[in-house]
């Protein structure tokens, strides 16, 4: 279908459909500049926190784009029971960079080399994608469990949760922290300028102008900062041409402590899938409810175990389902899954060539920070569609209240939970974690009544006390 054919929706291209190849390598572009940053970025604090040397950071970040990009094909491709077949993009998980760290650093006390602490690390993770492989498979038993208020919750704390992340760039990114710089005007306007820019084209009625806001914004703003002296070419020096992977490049080491601490993080991570490829098919206009959603579901979460198995054979951190991508479908319009082929593609390309894509990490962070800002809000806009998208009944208001204001109180200070167990705090320092459970507990304990559950199985609202709190009409005498 042409982008300038006239639809009811806010998409210009959907789920199916095929843009000109033009139009696909912008969508595509698009994409990467929103998630690149934050993809590399996991390997580059790990490495710095550890020691490690520049050229195992350096293979560490090319591992990480290539398994973006075999993880990426098989979830748009939906090779049988495996990927959600929705523009779903696979990135390294921020949530294993704490016990990645915690874990290398006391490996490191105890006289451990690199590439000993490396083999426990990427061995552990490696048995680790098994257990997300494991969960795809109850996933379709769990529907009284992981209701569209769960995911809702999860989605919507996301969101949130990557706000921060936005504005600390915003301001100029923790280096500005340090300097004494964050909130300087320079920083401020940049932020200001790409937000301005892709307002400015997303309200246009042009769609090849309106798929291209994002990418534009990124581009004025970095025009800008160069012009202004903001930009660092240093990581550019001393790379290798080409990148080769190599599968257990460091060895193989099972640890079972480290396991346990990050065996949880992959339990957590399957919630955290489940909120984003809801999102995603949410915000795709595809079902969140009955087999075909279930399908997705259970193909998406089977897919980011096993792309997590083979990222961790090749030397990255484990990998999950990037929520950032749903705020760029949001913004541009263009939910083709196709799109994903080429942003695959383009992964591994960058991969093989490591100067290429460190490139993308000299973007000056208040760039990043003015488009990741409204990116990210759209996703917790997501999560409030899917809270409401099947009634907002007195019951569901108790559970989000509840899970977001102990979500958000995590995130404001981590260190709520600290008399906890270590092993139970790192989870509960996690405000998606925290949101997510406190939901999931919520829905199994708080009773629903009889005809709110025969409106979960059929769909329609059937009691006053169920029914959406805009919807509660003062007129008893309404059926």
């Amino acid at each position: 279908m042409s982008a300038s054919t006239p639809r009811h929706s806010d998409l210009i291209y959907e789920l199916e459909e095929k843009p000109p190849f033009s139009q696909t390598l912008m969508g595509a572009v698009t994409h990467l500049l929103a998630i690149f940053v934050p993809m590399v970025t996991p390997a580059l604090i790990v490495g710095g926190a550890l020691g490690l040397a520049p050229e195992t950071t350096a293979y560490l970040v090319s591992m990480a784009m290539i398994a973006s990009g075999v993880g990426t094909w098989l979830q748009v491709h939906r090779y049988g029971p495996i990927g959600s077949g929705l523009l779903s993009i696979q990135s390294v998980n921020f949530s294993f960079v704490t016990v990645m760290i915690a874990l290398g650093s006391a490996m490191g006390k105890e006289g451990l080399g690199e590439d000993q602490i490396l083999s426990t690390l990427l061995g552990v993770s490696f048995v680790g994608g098994f257990l997300v492989m494991g969960s795809s498979f109850v996933l379709p038993y769990l529907r009284r469990v992981i209701t569209p208020t769960v995911s809702g919750v999860v989605v919507l704390m996301i969101g949130l949760s990557l706000i921060k992340v936005g504005i600390v760039d915003f301001g100029g990114g923790f280096a500005a922290i340090e300097r004494g710089t964050f909130g300087h005007l320079e920083n401020l306007g940049l932020g200001l300028l790409v937000l301005c820019v892709i307002i400015a084209f997303n309200c246009s009625r042009n769609p090849l102008l309106r798929m291209s806001g994002i990418a534009i914004g990124l581009l004025v703003g970095y025009a800008v900062a160069l012009m202004l002296g903001k930009v660092d070419f240093s990581p550019l020096q001393n790379l290798p041409l080409v990148t080769v992977p190599v599968p257990f490049k460091y060895g193989f080491t099972f640890d079972l402590y480290a396991f346990l601490l990050a065996g949880t993080i992959y339990l957590l991570s399957v919630l955290e899938a489940v909120g984003d490829i809801t999102a995603t098919a949410m915000v795709s206009h595809q079902p969140i409810q009955g087999p075909d959603y279930q399908k997705r579901l259970c193909g998406g979460v089977l897919a980011d175990g096993l792309v997590s198995v083979i990222a961790s054979a090749l030397g990255s951190l484990p990998l999950t389902t990037f929520a950032q991508n749903n705020g760029v479908i949001q913004m541009t319009g263009v939910a083709s899954r196709h799109v994903g082929k080429v942003i695959a593609l383009i992964l591994v390309l960058l991969g093989l060539f490591p100067l290429v894509g460190r490139f993308f990490t000299t973007i000056p962070a208040p760039v990043m920070g003015g488009a990741m800002t409204i990116m990210f809000s759209m996703i917790a806009i997501a999560g409030g569609r899917i809270i409401i998208s099947h009634g907002f009944s007195r019951r569901e208001s108790l559970i989000v209240a509840t899970s977001l204001g102990l979500g958000l109180g995590v995130s404001y200070d981590p260190n709520l939970f600290r008399v906890l167990p270590d092993g139970i705090y790192m989870l509960v320092e996690n405000p998606i974690c925290v949101g997510g459970i406190t939901a999931i507990i919520m829905n199994l304990v708080l009773p629903a009544s009889r005809r709110a559950r025969a409106r979960q199985q059929s769909g329609t609202v059937t009691d006053e006390a169920d029914l959406p709190l805009s919807s509660v009409s003062n007129d008893r005498t309404t059926p």
